[in-house]
């Protein structure tokens, strides 16, 4: 009998026929113990049959939750899938419907390319460059094909010698980068030795790119390399620079480190305040490293200081209040490079420099309200200062705005800012004595001035006010609880547990008083001034390991 024909009725097809004749649709399963036959002959013949055009399947799978007694362990559950199968005698074209079910024929398939030949021609046509698995099926997802056709189709031509493949080399094993193999093409039409090379050369360039997943010694070079070309410009190399090079994790970049001063001696650290460690190549002069590192204690003053912290976590209160107090506020949010950066802090790019600002400036948040479905969308930038606000923050702020790309906007008159924007500045207090004189004369007061450029203060007696409606002591203030906060994080937490329990406001900010006494240690003595100790060294104490 050729394949696809009808059935004759003595044989096992026409006996399946015989039973699906009542038009009731039967999974592979009922078929097999309703004529006393294996269930992977019934598939068999009901695929036979389907392919034939004798009978239809069901477009989608049944599935079913079924249990089965393990003895001890009791039952235990499984999802299971089947299809059902519906005689086809009267000859209808399908689909066909019964029930709530679409029964469909058997389709072959006519020319096309398969899942693994798209994989190959992918690799092929883009011959100039190496991908992980992991691009690849990103590529080719949308065509249907899988995460293991993609690994499959790789390893197969690698055997046939179409493809290099590359991934981490141990002893006797090869395992995948984080994602996944590296591909590349291999050039049939040139000399198989200069082929491979130039296969290979193209996997290193691709490594280089992302030299996280790259292997150890070759971060171990990679760390090399940036230390020795950063020396030479006379400068030092941070534990966090290296970190959001490498792209890798934060003990795999301090194992990588470690390994790096051990395997070259030439390298050398020195560590800050008995915190922060910096690499440097020992070509570099003592007079060189000394003023360098005048430079780098003065940074880490800055920017890990108390007034930082302190800055970084008024940001957060008035983010918070505007969470709690604002309806339908959506913020928006971007991804840093610099890790540890709050995605609410967002950059905006300028045509025109403000300041000593070049190209590009930060607002501490950007949020959008609409307030009905046909009105335009309300933009609200916030600008916060912890301390006074004097004239010079508010035309700086406006500069901004009104010179950047999102937010600003060219008329006849010259740069202005959108209409639907609106500007907010928040701080500690503004300067009572300070008076702006306008052009003709006139003397404002700094709120008034404000509102001129349409810039709403919002000083931090504002927000004292809202907590103390709120049933809290007039002693916890917002102030209070920034300088207490280790970090914007324990800002939010503070306020929000303040908020839910009033009445122990004074012990939650005790407690939090006690909890970062080590935080205040450690700033006063960045304030103070003193080094306690510069190591300079080769190899890695304990610190390198476990430290900061």
């Amino acid at each position: 009998m050729r394949w696809g024909m009808t059935a004759r009725s003595g044989s096992t097809s026409g006996l399946v026929l015989g039973l699906l004749s009542d038009g009731r649709p039967r999974r592979a399963g009922e078929v097999a113990v309703g004529l006393g036959i294996g269930l992977t002959t019934a598939r068999y013949h009901l695929d036979l049959l389907w392919r034939g055009g004798r009978v239809l399947r069901s477009r989608e799978p049944v599935f079913e939750v079924g249990s089965e007694f393990h003895g001890r362990g009791g039952f235990v559950s499984n999802l299971r899938h089947y299809y059902l199968f519906l005689y086809n005698g009267g000859g209808a074209r399908p689909p066909v419907y019964f029930g709530d079910r679409e029964y469909v024929g058997y389709v072959a398939r006519r020319g096309g390319k398969s899942k693994s030949q798209l994989v190959l021609d992918y690799v092929r046509e883009q011959g100039d460059g190496a991908f992980y698995s992991a691009d690849i099926y990103d590529a080719l997802k949308k065509s249907g094909v899988s995460k293991s056709t993609v690994s499959c189709t790789i390893k197969y031509y690698e055997r046939k010698g179409f493809v290099f493949v590359r991934g981490y080399r141990s002893h006797g094993s090869r395992t995948p980068f984080r994602r996944g193999f590296l591909v590349t093409w291999i050039d049939q039409d040139k000399p198989r030795d200069v082929a491979l090379k130039e296969a290979l050369q193209r996997t290193e360039q691709a490594l280089g790119r992302k030299a996280g997943d790259a292997t150890l010694l070759e971060r171990v070079r990679f760390v090399r390399d940036i230390v020795i070309s950063t020396t030479q410009q006379g400068d030092l190399v941070s534990d966090d620079y290296l970190e959001s090079q490498l792209g890798c994790s934060r003990d795999e970049r301090r194992y990588t480190l470690s390994r790096a001063l051990q395997l070259y001696p030439d390298l050398k650290s020195v560590k800050f305040f008995n915190a922060y460690r910096y690499y440097y190549h020992k070509s570099m002069s003592e007079e060189d490293l000394n003023a360098v590192s005048i430079l780098k204690q003065n940074y880490l003053r800055k920017v890990k200081g108390r007034d930082n912290r302190i800055g970084h976590n008024w940001e957060a209160a008035a983010d918070w209040f505007i969470d709690e107090f604002t309806e339908g506020a959506k913020f928006w949010e971007q991804k840093h490079r610099k890790g540890g950066m709050d995605p609410r802090r967002i950059t905006i790019y300028l045509v025109k420099n403000v300041g000593d600002r070049k190209n590009r400036a930060e607002v501490d948040r950007v949020w959008e309200v609409t307030p009905s479905l046909i009105a335009k969308p309300i933009i609200c930038v916030l600008s916060c200062k912890f301390g006074l606000i004097h004239k010079r923050d508010l035309d700086d702020f406006f500069n901004v705005l009104k010179n950047s790309k999102e937010f600003g906007v060219d008329t006849p008159e010259g740069r202005s800012r959108k209409e639907n924007v609106i500007g907010m500045f928040a701080g500690s207090t503004f300067d009572p004595n300070e008076k702006v004189k306008l052009p003709d004369g006139t003397e404002l007061a700094l709120p008034s001035y404000a509102e001129r450029l349409n810039i709403q203060l919002h000083k931090a007696s504002d927000l004292n006010q809202r907590l103390q409606e709120r049933g809290v002591d007039k002693r916890i203030t917002v102030q209070k609880i920034c300088k207490a906060a280790k970090d914007e994080k324990e800002v939010r937490a503070l306020l929000s547990d303040i908020w839910k329990t009033p009445e122990k406001a004074q012990e939650i900010l005790s407690e939090a008083t006690q909890r970062n006494q080590s935080i205040y240690e450690f700033e006063r003595q960045l304030e103070n001034g003193k080094d306690q100790s510069i190591e300079l060294e080769s190899k890695p104490d304990e610190t390198s390991k476990t430290g900061k």
